[in-house]
């Protein structure tokens, strides 16, 4: 699956890091409000 810029994001569920804690977020819980979404593959990994 690839997006476009200009596309809607495909709705998925993570786990974040939200006010001391992990949780669960879905992209549709956010909708319509602005959101800023970042990838860090490589983070919390020892390579």
């Amino acid at each position: 699956m690839s997006v476009k810029v200009g596309q809607k994001a495909p709705d998925f569920e993570a786990n974040a890091f939200y006010e001391g804690g992990f949780k669960k977020v879905k992209l549709s819980d956010y909708k319509d409000k602005w959101v800023v979404i970042c990838f860090y593959p490589g983070d919390f990994t020892f390579v």
